[in-house]
């Protein structure tokens, strides 16, 4: 590269940073298999196709990117030992451990790397992700998914086996945190030629990670066995872990008492007290990255308009939702971003210093101006995944906005999958959504709104885009979180979606089990850093 000078920002970590430590005189169980609860049935085992917390478990268990997260949520490196920058920030280049291999033992190169990148973005691919290589400003991902390039203007290239450069159109200072995404991971080329979507199950699969698809049974199990072809399978002591499909809280609940799970995805949140006092040392409340939400299609009257949206947002009392309902540490959510994000401010917004008297107030007020009363009362549907807590505040949303605006809400609930489809083809009204952080830092909740962003609600606003284009450019992490709380203040003014708390997570853990870290906000838990022990 013409006049630019390279700078290592990264050296080459020891194998054991991403491996799990405990102390000498723990003594391991003879029999290393673990069984998680993952709440709903995944939709896809396909990193090209990953949207959704479910599937991102079973799948950051089977394949891994260039780097990962340690258990305490630092970015270190994985499939590549380290990388560098350009002067202009613009260009990394990638170095790739020798020896990685899929699990079918062939060599893991650049090459997959570059395949799977522009394979993502390919219109023709329709992956959910795409609009996460525009955010990440890789050069030409938004024409090329617009179809206005062709997939090998993308820019990523392998300069050899080893080597792979990526270029962007503009520098992007959390970009290597970015690289952590499951949609970044390399997929196999000839699996997918060979098997077209069928390269998923378990006789086709080939992963890159510490474990592969040993069954999937739709709605019951999937289970993953250890791959002898990780790089780093010396350091892994989980031979078998079993993901469990279970959206019924209780009856997850109730495996888990009997020890046929290890580890659950949630509980049931009327039980959190009672959990609390007769397993203190198994229930784990963490920090997490994480925004609950009611996401409005702005495209459909009313909620085209402002106003209506703004009332619904304001006739909430989220202090009754996060203290009685939840009761789990969680913080009401009055903006986007989540007050655990590193190096994240949280703007001063207006609505959110009002009394809920005062709230509820102007919520009436708002909605008759948009000519709603009680001869012509706001009606419409509400719709969530089938899940008995996001039923349970359903219900209670509903008799709020009926309490206070004379609203009259219909409950809906789908199946995940058929969830998600109503999603991205709009249809829909209202609709319970959450936004869990791909990696740590505020852009990740906020980029999401951009009208290039995932952004179901197909929201667009210049102001919003402006204040995120700056955002991206500023010299300082100061003067970034100044444009970011801009674009919390366009948010409130505007509200596509509702904010309703910022998570944390709780689930119930095995004493059994080892390696869980509860400091890291991120999602990720990954089996091979656990262990099990007598």
């Amino acid at each position: 590269m013409q006049g630019s000078k390279l700078t290592v920002i990264a050296a080459a970590i020891t194998m054991l940073a991403a491996s799990p430590t405990w102390a000498a005189d723990v003594t391991l169980a003879k029999v290393q298999e673990i069984v998680r609860g993952n709440g709903d049935e995944v939709p896809t085992l396909d990193p090209s196709y990953s949207s959704d917390t479910s599937s991102s478990r079973v799948i950051s268990d089977m394949f891994e990117g260039l780097v990962t997260q340690s258990p305490d949520g630092k970015i270190i490196p994985a499939l590549a030992t380290h990388w560098e920058q350009s002067a202009d920030g613009k260009v990394y280049t990638f170095h790739l451990r020798d020896n990685i291999k899929w699990s079918n033992g062939e060599p893991i190169v650049a090459g997959d790397f570059e395949y799977s990148f522009k394979r993502v973005v390919d219109p023709k691919t329709a992956a959910p992700y795409a609009w996460y290589y525009s955010t990440a400003h890789i050069l030409n991902a938004g024409k090329i998914n617009e179809g206005k390039l062709a997939v090998e203007a993308l820019g990523v290239k392998a300069l050899d086996d080893k080597t792979l450069q990526v270029t962007l159109d503009k520098p992007v200072p959390y970009f290597v945190k970015m690289m952590a995404h499951e949609s970044t991971f390399p997929v196999y080329k000839p699996a997918i030629e060979t098997h077209g979507d069928a390269w998923t199950k378990p006789e086709n699969i080939v992963t890159s990670s510490a474990y592969k698809l040993a069954e999937w049974t739709l709605n019951e199990r999937i289970i993953l066995e250890r791959s002898p072809n990780y790089w780093n399978n010396d350091k892994t002591v989980i031979n078998k872990v079993t993901y469990l499909p279970i959206s019924d809280m209780t009856a997850e609940y109730n495996r888990y008492r009997t020890g046929e799970i290890d580890i659950t995805s949630s509980f049931p949140l009327e039980q959190y007290a009672a959990i609390k006092k007769q397993r203190p040392g198994e229930l784990l409340t963490m920090p997490s990255l994480g925004t609950y939400y009611y996401l409005f299609n702005v495209d459909k009257p009313p909620f085209d308009d402002p106003r209506v949206r703004k009332a619904l947002a304001y006739a909430i009392d989220r202090d009754v939702v996060t203290n009685v309902i939840l009761g789990q540490g969680q913080v009401p959510a009055y903006g986007v971003t989540p007050p655990s994000v590193d190096g994240f401010t949280p703007p001063s917004l207006a609505w959110g210093e009002l009394s809920q008297k005062e709230r509820n107030q102007k919520a009436q007020a708002l909605l008759a101006e948009a000519g709603f009363d009680k001869s012509n009362p706001l009606s419409f549907e509400l719709v969530y995944n089938t899940m008995e807590s996001h039923k349970k505040l359903a219900i209670v949303m509903s008799s709020m906005w009926g309490q206070t605006l004379g609203a009259k809400v219909t409950l809906a609930n789908q199946e995940w999958k058929t969830f998600l489809q109503k999603l991205a083809q709009k249809d829909f009204t209202v609709a319970r959504y959450a936004w869990i952080g791909d990696y740590n830092e505020a852009s990740t909740f906020l980029s999401y709104f951009e009208s290039s962003g995932m952004n179901y609600a197909r929201w667009s606003s210049e102001a919003y885009d402006e204040a995120m284009a700056k955002a991206i450019k500023a010299p300082s992490n100061e003067q970034r979180n100044q444009f970011y709380q801009q674009a919390e203040a366009v948010f409130s003014e505007e509200m596509p979606a509702i904010p309703l708390y910022h998570y944390t997570r709780s689930v119930l853990k095995s004493p059994k089990v080892g390696g869980y870290s509860t400091t890291n906000a991120a999602e990720a838990r990954y089996t091979r850093d656990l262990y099990l022990i007598q």
